[in-house]
């Protein structure tokens, strides 16, 4: 993490509303039961995919939201430094900010005892936030090694009275519970000779990289299978960053390495620090979520109130995630003690009981590909569409997009309630909400669709029956991700697909595409969908050749999509690379507009 927080997306405004005119006057309230295990959880520790990138990464997604550690030997100072509050930054960077010198650190080990540690209370709370795995600091850029090396006796084994190893004690209790193991690793070291710097961006000289790569090699030997391995800070060289990272694959073939190992050499995006994902954004992705946003390890003098609303402000962010195709990582700070802070605790359990109420719905179900909805997101299953309402004020809720009708409308978790009623509004479809919100957390509305769900969004393309139709470049909409070169501030938002959706006056047996005024690189080679089916196409038929025939279904099937993507891209992120002006739509190859 940096120094400070960085692009911290707020709550959409709507939803902040809500939260602080519910949160008004709430005093704290600790959820009092811990929620039955969850159905539908994927085993993880001991079943991790064949090697092989698509693989790990499905994997990967399947777990779908991880519960952060954030324990070394800042959380004994808890934010702390002679008697004074360190309020600037994040506490878990507590040397650099208060400017503690290496020798003055150092001595913190010596009373770092931790008698109140216990990985199987760790894991267990992971387990009953609903979370299916858990990535713990092993070393934060204060250099101090919270597992047992041989690089170095600056760790916790040789310098604290505590003197075991609490990666491998959360390992074995990881697999005991079934749930995945990974590691955070930062690529920062204030002892090994980093300086202090605001921004953590230090470039890896080469006599730090035998440490680096000893102590990566120790990690991914010692513990068993790795499910994620989460690099942070530091600007590395690209030929470091494959260097770590195939360490790595090379050691656990079947762990998912994520972004911040720069240079486009991870599995997945990190989003920034509490930043929820753009509409657009693409998958794989993960967003790391703190509790207070203001720090990841241990404050003491951090201020807790208003467990509801956090607990609303947090469920509605994993749902942010899922409804995107991403992952969910919410952190936690133990005490310097090593006990786990109760306020944290009561939010993660009230998170997982939130999703127990709910069937686990927000981890089994997919992102249902609905417009962007201003109350709420939206998920689908093989039997019902689910809106998570965030933003509920009675009256009408406007589903838009929506192309069937529905069966049934009903408050999920309350199957005494009489079903809701709807109407259509074109496209639309509006439902009459009763005035009280039926969940304190986050209401679920569950939709019986009659046949799957079918979306036709507003600016969906006509094409008359004569199956001729041209889409100018502003009919598409464009995927987006993040690539990076060495380190944070190297951030670049790339366009990864682009989509139009059809709809056709009547169905079209055999649909040719031609693309004008192309601009690619000659080399690159694209994947055209139209619907389920694909045709891959080099630059140069791009430019200059209809491409099919596709099937298109007539518009009581729902709108049907367009998408261009890369066929093999070298990264998650890597941009199309792509300008064209218009596509056109004909029912022959030789008469495309």
């Amino acid at each position: 993490m940096r120094a400070t927080a960085r692009r911290r997306s707020a709550l959409p405004a709507a939803l902040l509303s809500v939260a602080l005119s519910l949160a008004a006057g709430c005093d704290e309230q600790r959820p009092t039961s811990t929620p039955p295990a969850h159905d539908g959880t994927p085993a993880a520790a001991t079943t991790l995919p064949a090697a092989g990138p698509a693989a790990r990464i499905r994997h990967w997604q399947e777990q779908g939201y991880g519960m952060f550690v954030h324990w070394g030997l800042y959380s004994e100072l808890g934010g702390v430094w002679n008697g004074q509050p360190v309020t600037r930054g994040y506490s878990e960077q507590i040397q650099s900010l208060a400017n503690i010198s290496h020798d003055e650190y150092a001595k913190v080990a010596a009373r770092f005892s931790a008698p109140k540690f216990d990985a199987d209370a760790i894991c267990k709370l992971a387990q009953d936030a609903g979370a299916r795995y858990v990535v713990v600091t092993s070393k934060h850029h204060d250099g101090f090694a919270m597992f047992d090396t041989a690089s170095t006796d600056f760790d916790i084994v040789d310098r604290t009275p505590f003197g075991r190893d609490p990666i491998k004690l959360i390992a074995e209790a990881c697999r005991a519970r079934g749930i995945g193991l990974g590691l955070y690793f930062s690529l920062v070291d204030w002892h090994a000779g980093h300086p202090f710097d605001p921004d953590n961006g230090n470039p890896i000289p080469a006599s730090m990289e035998p440490l680096i790569e000893k102590q990566i090699t120790e990690l991914m030997t010692n513990y068993g299978p790795i499910t994620e391995v989460w690099f942070d800070m530091s600007t590395p060289t690209p030929e470091q960053s494959r260097r770590f990272a195939g360490i790595v694959h090379r050691l656990q073939p079947a762990a998912v390495i994520n972004g911040r190992i720069w240079n486009n050499a991870g599995d997945f995006v990190t989003l920034g620090d509490n930043e929820a994902p753009p509409p657009s954004m693409q998958p794989p992705f993960e967003v790391p979520a703190s509790i207070y946003h203001a720090t990841w390890g241990y404050r003491s003098w951090q201020q807790r109130d208003d467990l509801p609303g956090k607990v609303r402000e947090l469920a509605n962010g994993l749902v942010q995630a899922r409804s995107a195709g991403g992952n969910y990582l919410l952190n936690i700070g133990p005490m310097g003690d090593g006990s786990i802070v109760p306020f944290e605790a009561d939010v993660l359990r009230g998170i997982g009981q939130w999703l127990h109420r709910h069937g686990n719905l927000a981890m089994t179900a997919r992102p249902s590909g609905l417009p962007p909805q201003a109350w709420g997101s939206t998920l689908v299953d093989d039997k019902a569409l689910y809106l998570f309402v965030r933003d509920w004020r009675g009256g009408k809720l406007v589903v838009e997009g929506l192309a069937n009708d529905p069966r049934g409308i009903h408050i999920d978790g309350n199957d005494t309630a009489p079903p809701l009623a709807w109407r259509r509004d074109g496209d639309a479809l509006v439902i009459d909400l009763p005035a009280g919100v039926p969940d304190a957390v986050l209401p679920v509305l569950r939709v019986e669709l009659q046949g799957a769900l079918r979306i036709m969004p507003a600016d969906a393309a006509a094409v008359p029956a004569s199956g001729i139709a041209t889409l100018p470049r502003s009919s598409w909409h464009p995927g987006t991700s993040f690539a990076f070169g060495s380190g944070y501030r190297s951030q670049r938002s790339t366009t990864v697909s682009l989509r139009a959706m059809l709809r056709p006056e009547q169905a079209q047996a055999a649909a040719w595409l031609r693309f004008s005024g192309v601009q690619a690189a000659s080399a690159q080679r694209y994947r055209i969908r139209v619907g389920e089916q694909a045709r891959e196409v080099d630059a140069a038929t791009l430019r200059g050749q209809a491409i099919g025939p596709f099937a298109i279904p007539a518009a009581d099937a729902g709108a049907t999509p367009v998408t261009i993507e890369l066929a093999a891209p070298a990264y998650p992120a890597q941009d199309l690379e792509l300008r064209f002006d218009a596509m056109s739509i004909s029912p022959r190859a030789d008469a495309a507009p």
